[in-house]
């Protein structure tokens, strides 16, 4: 399984790229792949900046265009399909490389206060703990702290776990308070910082002549990728302004001081001073003819250039600029010397390396139905052709690959209603109801498993008019894998053909619909909540059963809660004896599955209350499954948390038959027509 680790900050500037280096650094040491990502980026055509510095490391293998999600723009547009498209396009990442490193957006575009909440949402549904950066430039060791408590609350919220907390731009050999500061808030997290330097936060000469719209008249043509350190306004005599002078420095002159030139550049020429970055001359004056044939037929590379700008606002603006790490070697190498001499990289690999509690967002659940569906491909038969809705939703389908998909109805009429819509239906096989072999075979079969019923073969004929059992048919002599059908039809409709000939599964002595309900962390089943009115304790333990199987096929540890106005031995009454009675019944015929009964709602899903009401059970507490002990329980519990939660609840599913049907919801939207034709096609996988 991929590992993966999201580096976020709560504000631009704070150095959060460097430390997304260094992670790629130790990483690469460790896995033979790790790729990188980028779920947020500026629209335009010029690429991300650190994006771009990150995927052309030497140890990288992978393409610019693959490495990032969406723009700030799609977010503005519609948040929602913004994190649906981040959340595919980094599982396609994923699945290529060993560990992912995922870095978060810059604050640079104007989201406001929605950014760090995004950021939050986008850890949660990659499943990426978070490695924390937090600027102490201009903050306390204190304040640091605070500001790292309120972020990390905040991703909290969005169930986004943290696993280290990096202070920036602490002061240089005074790291000590902070690490101090955040240890005593976090201590269970790891800790590590990054020391304030003017090289890592130093613009290129590039980014400074852009920033005050300067033009170049004389020096080296091809210094403009390289650092400024520093600022200088010359406004003072030749003497002062040399014992001023440091390194890549960025020297700023009035233009009418003409006489600041030469001596500056004597002063480069001479070896004695620092190298400078360049001289800039304000307030747009020419330089005289006499001295620029004197800079002309003076040996020297130093970059002079000349801005409009008066001086005071040629230093506000560059004073006001910081850099971010580019692509020079210079920064990059002094970025990872930086992060391995101050950050203990095994600690943070070892908290990536350690199991959490298996999040599943709703995002992410439905990514995985496609994708579990996808791994091995079911032909799903949809009688409901004259449904627009389902007309979207098997292209939806055939474009994803979940499924091939088998659509009932006149080819000439669904093909034309098809792109009237505007859809592809490439790839799908339409079957004629009135093909008069299949009408003949399905007929045949039908009388016959039918024949104790009295059912004649004109009867039978009759019947497959019907497209539910017409597709039924389909499935049972198997020409599709599974139906799903509901839309326009009735749920009685949908489920009598598969009662009457496809049958339950052997030991199965009911069919039940169960929903598979996506809280904000994580997805349980509720069962049955569709189907059986008021379950026997023998029904019950079936439907127990056949939703514990459900759990599984979706990959969720079945954890078995048989639900009662009771906890244990306390209650008495028909009601709860017939949930204990069911719950020791499933003890016998299923003795590997985790299951407590009769158990109240809130013991079964709440650790301190099933800590107290059942101590030591596997079940209190951390329920995955939930059984109900009637249908108005169980149908008006999945309804209330459905509306009052805002978990999103997919299905009826149906369990207990020996091949999948599926019952959709008449107002269905083409959502959860995708969602039920992948849930048949998984279903039809371990059938």
């Amino acid at each position: 399984m991929t590992r993966s680790i999201y580096v976020l900050a709560p504000e631009g500037l704070t150095g959060k790229s460097v430390v997304a280096l260094g992670i790629v650094d130790a990483l690469t040491r460790e896995v033979e792949s790790v790729g990188v990502f980028r779920p947020l980026i500026k629209a335009g055509d010029t690429p991300d900046q650190i994006l771009s510095t990150l995927v052309h490391q030497p140890v990288m293998h992978e393409e610019y265009d693959e490495a990032y999600g969406v723009t700030y723009d799609d977010v503005r547009a519609d948040a929602e399909a913004a994190l649906s498209t981040i959340v595919e396009r980094y599982n396609s990442v994923a699945e290529r490389y060993d560990a992912v490193v995922i870095l978060g957006s810059d604050y640079t575009d104007h989201l406001g206060a929605q950014e760090l909440q995004f950021n939050a949402r986008i850890a949660a549904n990659l499943n990426a703990p978070v490695a924390l950066a937090v600027s102490a430039r201009n903050r306390t060791p204190e304040e640091t702290a605070q500001l790292a408590r309120s972020t990390v609350d905040a991703l909290s919220k969005q169930h986004a776990s943290t696993i280290a907390i990096i202070p920036t731009r602490t002061p240089e050999g005074d790291q000590g308070p902070y690490v101090h500061a955040i240890t005593t808030a976090f201590p269970d997290v790891v800790v590590g910082t990054l020391p304030a330097n003017r090289v890592l936060a130093a613009p290129t000469l590039g980014a400074q002549v852009q920033a005050i719209g300067a033009r170049q008249i004389a020096g080296r043509t091809d210094a403009l990728s390289q650092e400024s350190q520093s600022i200088l306004v010359a406004a003072m005599t030749l003497p002062n302004v040399l014992g001023r002078l440091e390194p890549e420095s960025t020297v700023i002159a009035p233009g009418d001081r003409t006489e600041l030139i030469p001596g500056i550049i004597l002063a480069q020429r001479s070896g004695a001073f620092p190298p400078l970055a360049a001289l800039v001359l304000t307030g747009g004056y020419e330089v005289p003819e006499s001295m620029r044939k004197l800079i002309a037929n003076i040996p020297q590379d130093l970059p002079i250039f000349v801005t409009d700008l008066g001086t005071f606002t040629t230093a506000e603006k560059l004073f006001g600029l910081e850099g971010t790490m580019t692509s020079s070697d210079r920064k990059t190498e002094l970025g990872r010397r930086l992060f391995s001499e101050n950050v203990d990289a095994d600690a943070l690999l070892a908290a990536m390396r350690v199991d959490r509690a298996g999040i599943r967002t709703p995002l992410m659940f439905e990514y995985q139905l496609s994708e579990m569906a996808r791994q091995n491909k079911r032909r799903i038969v949809l009688p409901e052709s004259g449904d627009d809705r389902i007309l979207e939703a098997a292209s939806a389908v055939l474009r994803r690959g979940t499924a091939e998909i088998i659509l009932l109805g006149d080819q000439t009429e669904v093909k034309s209603r098809a792109l009237a819509l505007g859809l592809s239906l490439e790839g799908a096989e339409i079957v004629s109801m009135e093909d008069p072999d299949l009408v003949e075979r399905f007929a045949a079969e039908y009388a016959t498993l039918r024949a104790k019923k009295g059912v004649t073969l004109e009867q039978a004929r009759a019947k497959m008019t019907d497209p539910s059992y017409f597709g039924t048919m389909m499935v049972h002599l198997g020409l599709a894998d599974g139906m799903v059908s509901g839309a326009v039809n009735t749920t009685a409709n949908t489920i009598i053909p598969s009662l009457e000939f496809v049958k339950t599964k052997p030991g199965v002595s009911v069919v039940s619909g169960s929903f598979l309900m996506c809280m904000a962390d994580r997805v349980d089943v509720y069962a049955d909540c569709a189907v059986n009115p008021d379950p026997s304790a023998e029904q019950l333990a079936d439907i127990a059963i056949s939703s514990a199987a459900t759990a599984v096929a979706f990959g969720i540890e079945p954890r078995v809660a048989m639900l009662s106005y009771s906890t244990g031995t306390s209650g008495k009454g028909a009601d709860v004896d017939k949930v204990r009675e069911a719950t020791e019944i499933v003890k016998q015929r299923a003795p590997e599955l985790k299951v407590e009964g009769p158990i109240q709602f809130d013991a079964a899903v709440d650790p301190t209350v099933g800590s107290k009401k059942m101590p030591g059970s596997e079940v209190a507490g951390r329920a995955t499954v939930f059984i109900f002990p009637d249908l108005n329980t169980g149908n008006n519990t999945y309804k209330a948390v459905q509306r009052s939660a805002g978990a999103l609840a997919v299905g009826p599913v149906l369990q207990g038959l020996n091949k999948p049907v599926n019952d959709l919801s008449r107002g269905a939207l083409v959502d959860d027509i995708v969602n039920t034709i992948a849930i048949t096609a998984i279903q039809a996988q371990h059938s």
